[in-house]
């Protein structure tokens, strides 16, 4: 999985960036392996490219932004333990916990390691990276990223202009953050180890630096040769905090509903979308038009059978279907012209008549006759069997259609 690689500077440093101004991060792109294919230093705005490609983006946040605290925790689900943990560090705060993001890392010697930073700067850079494309992030304690030395203590050295960060790494699940302020730019080096050794008092300390400022700290540390014994100086690399990142449990991302999970990037989606929203607006276009054009054909042809009907009974005053009332009109016409309609009883009657004598010779298998709702309801006698069929067939030939609501019972309709 490949994964982007950015090293922030702390909130102080970003907080202190002029309107405008660019916050500017170290970077790497490593492959499925861990190898770096890409690295540099950029504006977080200007990742875009990097960040879209990578399928994770893992951010080491400043030392001096994350606060390591080492608490003993009762046995509680992953649920309860989230709602106790403001409580349970509310002390060891100088901010109201409702204000910080606090996750729970991993168990060493019956105490818990647990992360703090502040909610509103992590959320601020989740909605940054999510703009930017990322599908995953995750932040880790840059601290926790640096090598263990065992007995020992390792640091590493970010500068950016005045602005210089130290983060020390003191045991397998503990370490700080130095921001640091050099009286002269000349005099950061010198100021930097004085610092350390004044954190470190005696331990062995492996101090990485930036390659370009190697000499400089090797300088600063002759000045001070008490300490050249148990201080080590080493060029700073991309390959150690890949390898110690792998290593780290504690995700603070995970402590904001929603922004760690994997996102889906719309990025290579937005012209197909395009497309297809234009496509469905043309469709909805062309079906309205054919709407149109089909609701003016139905209005000119119930005005051409309003016309007609008119016409025809010009004594009517109240048209409300056409068809409906014309077809009522010819059936009351053929009725007092002597005509029977196919859906008169008489007509009904017969037909079913002529069909039984045609299907079932002989005594009459009917029982009963009913005719109500223009349909004749015909009742078999008990025990009787006639093939429905036929008698089906016989029906359609007269135009009637039948139905068997019960056993034993017919009804039988005009199909016209």
């Amino acid at each position: 999985m490949s994964t982007l690689y950015i090293r922030l500077p702390s909130k102080a440093a970003a907080d202190s960036l002029g309107p405008g101004m660019p916050l500017y991060c170290q970077y790497a792109f490593a492959s499925n392996g861990g190898a770096v294919e890409r690295e540099g230093v950029a504006a977080l705005s200007e990742l875009a490219e990097p960040v879209g490609k990578a399928q994770q983006v893992v951010l080491l946040l400043a030392a001096s932004d994350v606060t390591l605290l080492r608490v003993k925790v009762p046995p509680l689900p992953p649920a309860k333990l989230r709602a106790a943990l403001p409580n349970l560090v509310e002390d060891d705060l100088m901010s109201d916990p409702a204000e910080c993001v606090v996750v729970a890392g991993d168990t060493l010697h019956d105490l818990r390691t647990v992360g703090v930073v502040q909610r509103s700067w992590l959320e601020l850079l989740a909605r940054t990276l999510h703009a930017l494309g990322a599908r995953r992030v995750s932040a880790l304690p840059s601290q926790l990223c640096l090598p263990f030395a065992g007995d020992g203590v390792s640091a590493a050295v970010t500068e950016q202009g005045e602005d210089i960060e130290v983060a020390a790494r003191l045991a397998e699940q503990d370490g700080i953050g130095l921001a640091i302020m050099a009286d002269q730019p000349e005099s950061a080096a010198f100021d930097v180890i004085q610092s350390l050794t004044a954190l470190v008092p005696q331990a062995v300390l492996t101090l990485y630096v930036p390659q370009s400022r190697l000499r400089d700290y090797q300088d600063s540390l002759h000045l001070v040769p008490a300490q050249e014994e148990r201080i080590k100086l080493a060029p700073d690399s991309w390959t150690q905090w890949i390898g110690g990142a792998a290593d780290v449990s504690l995700d603070l991302m995970s402590g904001l509903a929603g922004a760690a999970g994997p996102q889906f990037n719309w990025r290579p989606w937005r012209w197909p979308l395009a497309l297809a929203a234009a496509l469905l607006a043309i469709n909805a276009l062309g079906l309205n038009i054919e709407w149109l054009r089909l609701k003016r054909e139905a209005e000119a042809l119930r005005a051409g059978m309003i016309q007609t009907y008119r016409s025809t009974f010009p004594k009517d005053q109240v048209i409300v279907d056409p068809l409906a009332q014309m077809r009522q009109k010819m059936t009351t016409a053929q009725r007092e012209s002597g005509q029977i309609a196919p859906d008169d009883f008489l007509a009904l009657a017969a037909a079913v008549g002529d069909v039984m004598r045609g299907v079932a010779p002989g005594a009459s298998p009917i029982a009963a006759l009913e005719y109500h709702d223009r349909s004749l309801t015909v009742k078999l006698k008990p025990g009787s069997s006639v093939p429905v069929e036929p008698v089906r067939n016989a029906l359609a030939a007269r135009n009637l259609s039948i139905s068997q609501p019960d056993t034993g019972v017919w009804q039988i309709r005009s199909a016209r």
